[in-house]
């Protein structure tokens, strides 16, 4: 029975925290302009 109790905790926890971070909101900002400059490895 304690293990159900435990695990029912759990559960409320993990979806208040997910509630919470969804009540936040995606952070407010842009992505860069500016492509990620990758170099290729010269071949042998």
């Amino acid at each position: 029975m304690r293990a159900l109790v435990a695990a029912a905790i759990g559960l409320t926890a993990a979806f208040a925290l997910v509630f919470t971070m969804t009540a936040m909101g995606s952070p407010s900002g842009s992505t860069s302009p500016k492509p990620l400059l990758t170099t290729v490895p010269a071949h042998p």
